[in-house]
Formats: structure tokens, sequence, C-alpha cells
């Protein structure tokens, strides 16, 4: 089963360094809201992985369905992106901690911390390019080159050594924006955010006018 860890492995190493909207979140939830806001998001994203993974294993149908409504999926995940990246230039408030605060993680509400989680997993799931990683991985880990079905035991351990490896890609994020976040300033942090609302905007609006043209 070695050849289905190493598959897992570099299939997670491939979702970890992809450039996305998901990975400059993560990073900006880290620095605005401290570790803990950036492991409630990273909860969502890896939630939403899953979902992704039972769907395309156990819901195979269902999953073909999905995939036939493809241009649907990539407009709402494009509408998503934007949504969320004009409400996070224009209408988001930025708590600042100040400085005797600034190395404390801020506490969060029940609903804070359910906010953020799904703000993780609805970005993620809504992001055509997670989508069809997955559809993609899936078709490559559930048959063979000579389209014989895998054995059970080799798709779980493609898919679960996959998953630790970008949760853990994700957690390290996390731990590099914690250091940074003890190093900025207000103004700073106020930039960080608008520009992580422009890459969403950015990244919506490219989204949809690839799917519409």
């Amino acid at each position: 089963m070695l050849a289905a860890v190493v598959k897992g492995f570099v299939l997670g190493i491939m979702l970890s360094i992809s450039v996305g909207p998901v990975i400059f979140s993560i990073i900006k939830q880290s620095i605005i809201n401290g570790r803990k806001g950036g492991f409630y998001f990273i909860a969502g994203v890896s939630a939403s992985d899953i979902s992704l993974v039972l769907v395309c294993n156990v819901f195979t149908t269902l999953f073909g369905m999905l995939m036939a409504h493809e241009t649907t999926i990539g407009v709402a995940g494009s509408i998503f992106l934007v949504v969320m990246g004009i409400y996070t230039i224009f209408f988001k408030k930025i708590p600042i901690p100040d400085e005797q605060n600034k190395h404390v993680s801020p506490s969060f509400r029940k609903r804070d911390a359910a906010a953020i989680f799904f703000s993780g997993y609805f970005m993620n799931t809504l992001n055509p390019g997670a989508f069809l990683f997955w559809f993609a991985a899936g078709a490559a880990i559930i048959e063979d080159a000579n389209k014989t079905p895998h054995p059970l035991p080799y798709k779980i351990i493609v898919f679960t050594t996959c998953l630790l490896v970008v949760l853990l890609a994700d957690v390290a994020k996390v731990l590099f924006a914690g250091k940074i976040r003890e190093k900025l300033t207000a103004h700073i942090m106020g930039i960080i955010n608008k520009i992580s609302g422009l890459i969403l905007l950015g990244f919506g609006v490219a989204l949809m006018l690839g799917i519409l043209l």
C-alpha cells in the first residue's frame, strides 16, 4: 500500500500549494482573528473536503449529476466569491487587538465560531477549483488506468493521506500567519483585509468571465 500513501501525499501537496481564494482566506482569518479563528476556518475547509470526498465515492450518481451542472455550480461559486469580496472590502469590521493583547488569541462566542467555520466550509465547497480537483482526483483514485476499480482499502489510504496532508499544511499556514500577526499594526491589518477582499472579488470575476465567455 506504499503506492497509495505516495499517491495521497502527492495529491495533498498539489492541493495545498494550489493558489486560490481559500489559501488567502486562511492567512487573513489567522492574522485578523488569531490562531483560534484560523483553526475554526480550516476546520470548515476540511469538513468541506471530506464532504466532497464522500460525494465522490459514496454518492457517485449524485456526483455525476452535479458535474452535469458544472456551469451552474461555477456561476454560484463565482457569485459567492464576489459577494464575499465586496463584503470584506466595504462592510466587514476588523477586530484590531491592542498591543497588550496582540499575542493573545481573541475569544469567540459560539455563533462567531460557527460563522467562521461555515464561511470556510462554503468558500471551499463553492470554489469551482476545489470541486474540479476532487472530481479529477476521484476519477484517478477510484479506478486505475485500465478502468479497473481499486480495492476499498487502497481508496481509503489515498484519500485519508491526501486529507491529512492538506490539513497539516493548513495548520502550518495558520501558525505562520500567527507569527506575522504579532508584528502587525492596525493600519497594516486593515490593508491586509482590503487585499483579501480584492483577491476574493478578483477570483470571483475571473471565474465568472471564464465560465460565461
